[in-house]
């Protein structure tokens, strides 16, 4: 298993505390500890005293004096900044996916070919995107008055983070709102919090000024919802759950700020009659176990033509079945554990409570022997269940994919847009006319074809419905990080006397 001299490097690094404000760690003032256990082996690898209000309203302080700072910089200046930055965490790849793995139970070969890649990658896009911060061009649209837009930050950003991809999560939020001259705070998941410590301290490194980055680790009821409250943070960006989702737009509308939501999915996988069937296996494999389903984009219900229905189901199972469930940081492992124990029970009862009306082909159990100290969850397939039944509405986050049988072309897409979510979804055909209806005709942020999971910097990531509103990544999510301004010239001074006259009349 693990090896536990692993949980040392990260104690070291982190020494000073589990709050960054300012441009250094500092310890917590709660009085109350946490730990960072490893899901791996239920080992506790950091401990640290959770951030009180006091310390919420510390670091937005230390952002709100560095905005005016931060602000005035050119964008050539903002985007040097995060060259150098993306330089910092690519000499620093293998230490952030190693963090990454340990406090995520992720396999390791996952945090350095998708994770650690994935932000550093971001990073460069948005180093790029900091010298694009355009109004729009000017025009004479009234009379001798010429009008044009600017686009400025906003101020502070409070942020608050999931444990899911602690690392990308930091990114997506960090970096579009200091390309476009925010400063931030940022609460990661108490769960998760050490690869959100060292972004921000590589950021010090790379000579981003002190209090533009701000993380304060604490818990959600406590340091999260003052922070979404506070009167000195301008915008609240959120990634988290449906229900968490709509508390924090609750407590934001008090303050009337910008709000970004990127919350809950339930993806469907639509398999016509005429797919690739091997590699929409292959696909709904990798799909679904993606970081052990723990990802709102996951692939959960296959829906499937009913001439290959029967071929699907006995092919993905004995492809799931196969996939190596593992140690994180063996290189054979396909599969690591679920952030906790907490979490394998709650996905373990929507499987248990699935068998008195649906069929489990294969897993639905917790693997024993070297792995039951871990919060591991055999990759699961469940056929037959009803499209109205808990399994295949419910978000699981769990590897566990549903899959139930369609015949027309219109029951597929029905079934497709019959959850309350709509963040992501895959079609799989060799048709292109059939595969650009289903583009149209699902409801969702991003919709695949013949793959399900890809995503690039260049392109934007958010949902429909109840799956929340905003854009991560891409220029879109650059843009949602300012605010619009029109500015209007009177280009004559008769014009200004004349609209004088006509708004209060002649007067002396």
């Amino acid at each position: 298993m693990h090896n536990p001299g692993h949980r040392f490097q990260a104690q070291d690094r982190l020494a000073d505390g589990a709050q960054y404000i300012g441009g250094r760690l500092v310890k917590g003032t709660s009085g109350r500890m946490h730990a960072v256990v490893n899901p791996a082996t239920g080992e506790e690898v950091y401990t640290y005293e959770l951030a009180s209000t006091a310390d919420v309203d510390a670091a937005v302080a230390a952002a709100r004096a560095a905005f005016p700072g931060w602000a005035a910089t050119t964008p050539g200046e903002r985007s040097d900044a995060l060259h150098r930055f993306a330089a910092v965490l690519a000499e620093r790849a293998e230490e952030f996916a190693r963090a990454e793995s340990l406090q995520c139970g992720k396999p390791l070969k996952l945090t350095r070919e998708f994770d650690v890649p994935g932000t550093i990658d971001n990073t460069a896009f948005f180093a790029g995107a900091a010298r694009h911060l355009q109004g729009q061009s000017a025009g004479e649209y009234s009379g001798d008055h010429t009008s044009y837009v600017r686009r400025e930050p906003i101020g502070v950003v409070g942020s608050i983070a999931p444990w899911n991809y602690p690392l990308q999560m930091a990114a997506w939020k960090i970096l579009p709102a200091i390309a476009a001259g925010n400063t931030i705070v940022l609460k990661p998941a108490e769960l998760t919090p050490l690869t959100s410590l060292l972004f921000a301290e590589a950021a010090t490194h790379a000579g981003i000024p002190d209090g533009v980055i701000n993380i304060v680790t604490g818990l959600g009821k406590e340091a999260g919802e003052h922070l979404v409250g506070h009167p000195d943070v301008a915008m609240t960006s959120f990634t988290g759950s449906t229900a968490v989702g709509k508390r924090v737009a609750e407590i934001a509308t008090s303050t009337v700020k910008r709000l970004h939501l990127e919350l809950g999915g339930k993806a469907p996988f639509v398999v016509f009659d005429d797919a690739d069937l091997e590699a929409a296996v292959q696909g709904a494999v990798a799909g679904s176990l993606i970081n052990t389903g723990q990802d709102c984009t996951a692939a959960t219900r296959a829906y499937v033509q009913r001439p290959l229905y029967e071929a699907f189901v006995e092919r993905t199972a004995a492809l799931m079945a196969s996939v190596r469930v593992g140690d994180p940081f063996a290189p054979g492992t396909d599969l690591g554990p679920l952030i906790s124990h907490a979490q394998r029970d709650r996905v373990a009862g929507f499987v248990d409570r699935a068998r008195g009306y649906a069929r489990v082909v294969t897993g639905g159990e917790a693997p024993q022997g070297d792995l039951k100290s871990g919060a591991y969850y055999a990759p699961t397939l469940v056929a037959d269940a009803a499209q109205d039944s808990e399994i295949v509405q419910a978000e699981i986050f769990g590897p566990v994919l549903v899959v139930l049988p369609f015949d027309t072309d219109d029951e597929g897409i029905a079934l497709a847009n019959d959850t309350p979510y709509g963040l992501a979804a895959s079609a799989w055909s060799r048709d292109v006319y059939r595969a650009n209806r289903a583009t149209r005709e699902i409801k969702a942020g991003c919709v695949w074809v013949n793959d399900h999971i890809p995503i690039i910097s260049e392109m934007p990531h958010g949902g429909y419905k109840a799956s929340g509103f905003g854009k991560d990544m891409s220029a879109y999510s650059f843009e949602e990080y300012t605010q619009v301004k029109h500015v209007m010239f009177d280009n004559t001074a008769v014009a200004r006397k004349d609209w004088h006259r006509t708004v209060f009349g002649d007067r002396p």
